[in-house]
């Protein structure tokens, strides 16, 4: 198989500038997946997430608590909330100078593919509208059109590496040459799998490992409406397709739980 070289994104806070996640929160209470309580937390845990990220054991939490959280939600009707709100939410969101990385990479031959713990019905979307050619991004299990609380994949930590490299042995990928994108040190293995690793508005822990490994470090500040740089993004592939992984519909109103209840133990 030929081999060629990829760029692969981590989302929330590399190409987004907030939690894609915690920004449908609002048309989830309006849907009426969520009550007013979620709205508030997830509101709150936005404002938490920016400050400082999420670690492992956090991640954690939230996965378990999406679990709980989505058991028996209308598949159906959530895509049809993420569809109808993607633009609005999304679209203002996107960072300039993630915008124009992706298109360099485009105009370099490079696959571009985006890799998320947030649920694949809110990245696979994402992912289209940024002209990605593939996703990995976590799924739920779906039985009769609703979600059973049961996660097929979480893209999260070391399954991310696990399914780069998977993809790459599938897609003729050359991970040597290939690139990575991330703000987090839980990516630390997904980073790792590729040649040429970058760090994007770093999280202390990561921003200590990119110095010591000489890694770059790029500062990504200024969000623009994606509608303003469509004519310079190139097309989504017919090969955009969701490759599983992860967890993250509400992901972000767990977080919010877990720091209170660690708060209320004095942990």
């Amino acid at each position: 198989m030929q081999t060629r070289a990829a760029a692969f994104f981590d989302l929330d806070k590399t190409i987004i500038a907030k939690s894609s996640t915690l920004a449908f929160g609002r048309p989830f209470f309006h849907g009426g997946l969520i009550n007013r309580r979620a709205v508030l937390k997830s509101t709150y845990a936005q404002f938490v997430y920016l400050l400082g990220g999420a670690d492992g054991d956090q991640m954690d939490r939230m996965r378990d608590y999406l679990k709980a959280l989505c058991t028996g939600w209308d598949a159906e009707q959530v895509n049809q909330i993420v569809d109808e709100a993607l633009h609005d939410l999304i679209d203002p969101l996107i960072y300039d100078e993630a915008a124009a990385l992706i298109e360099e990479h485009h105009d370099a031959g490079r696959d571009v593919v985006i890799v998320s713990t947030s649920g694949a019905e809110i990245v696979e979307p994402i992912g289209i509208m940024l002209g990605a050619d593939r996703v990995i991004a976590t799924r739920m299990v779906v039985a009769d059109g609703r979600y059973t609380g049961d996660i097929e994949f979480y893209a999260y930590g070391p399954h991310k590496a696990t399914a780069i490299t998977e993809l790459a042995s599938q897609a003729g990928y050359d991970l040597a040459a290939s690139y990575a994108y991330s703000d987090s040190a839980t990516d630390l293995p997904m980073l790792e799998v590729v040649g040429q690793p970058h760090v994007v508005n770093p999280d202390k822990a990561l921003r200590r490992e990119a110095a010591e490994r000489g890694w770059p470090i790029l500062e990504f500040r200024r969000p623009v409406s994606l509608r303003d740089r469509l004519g310079r993004l190139s097309a989504p592939s017919p090969r955009m397709a969701g490759a599983a992984v992860g967890a993250g519909m509400v992901a972000g109103v767990a977080w919010w739980v877990t720091r209170r209840t660690r708060r209320g133990s004095g942990a």
